[in-house]
């Protein structure tokens, strides 16, 4: 069974400096039909604008993971880790039992990116992060295992059960995919259009998948996409 939310009824943030959608509720955006799914809290779609981005907050008590579209993201946090984030990179942050940071779009052209927050097995976690590089190439025409409970085929640590996976469908092909009995699971589109059963999807949309065996993806031009699969 699929439930789709289409990009264009996703909360909207718009700040100047900010163009974010949320699928989510999330800060002033709030829908009680969308609270989340599973351990899935957060995905907000950010632009943020150059020489921008977020002052120093606080965080707590939850897996946050950043995954950059286009342009770049200098990330600043309290466990001292200061670094830059670019396209095909992935950030995963434990805020745990509480961390402060700041996001800054450090070059030229807006920065493009989803930023995602999944909800941790335990509360009270000491803060962690991570950074790696999944190329374009780990990712064409096949499931990448981004990221992980047990961080296993080079994959990010999250500290839940649940996999993340990313794959690039060039125009005409299909990808399958698999899930376990008891299993369910949500799609992201990054960016191109695809189809599902029978219905289109374009950038922006999720899918809320439950009780489906498996899959079948056929791209119509170009895609980009997330998986979730969780218990």
């Amino acid at each position: 069974m699929f439930e789709i939310i289409r990009s264009e009824t996703r909360g909207a943030a718009i700040h100047g400096w900010l163009d974010a959608k949320h699928t989510f509720s999330f800060a002033d955006y709030h829908d009680p039909e969308r609270m989340g799914f599973g351990s899935l809290r957060v995905i907000n779609e950010d632009r943020i604008e150059a020489g921008t981005g977020f002052d120093k907050h606080p965080h707590r008590n939850m897996e946050i993971v950043t995954y950059i579209i286009e342009g770049a993201l200098e990330h600043k946090d309290s466990m001292g880790n200061g670094s830059v984030i670019r396209p095909g990179e992935l950030q995963r942050m434990t805020a745990g039992k509480g961390v402060f940071h700041s996001e800054f779009n450090p070059s030229e052209e807006t920065t493009h990116l989803l930023q995602i927050w999944i909800l941790p097995e335990k509360t009270g976690l000491e803060p962690g992060y991570e950074q790696k590089l999944f190329p374009r190439d780990a990712k064409l025409g096949r499931w990448c295992l981004l990221g992980s409970r047990d961080g296993r085929d080079g994959s990010l640590t999250i500290h839940q059960d649940i996999e993340l996976s990313a794959t690039i469908i060039e125009t005409g092909n299909s990808m399958d995919y698999q899930f376990a009995e008891g299993r369910r699971g949500f799609l992201q589109l990054v960016e191109g259009r695809l189809e599902i059963g029978d219905e289109t999807l374009s950038s922006g949309d999720g899918v809320t998948i439950v009780d489906t065996g498996s899959i079948t993806l056929t791209a119509s031009e170009e895609t980009e996409l997330l998986l979730f699969d969780m218990a």
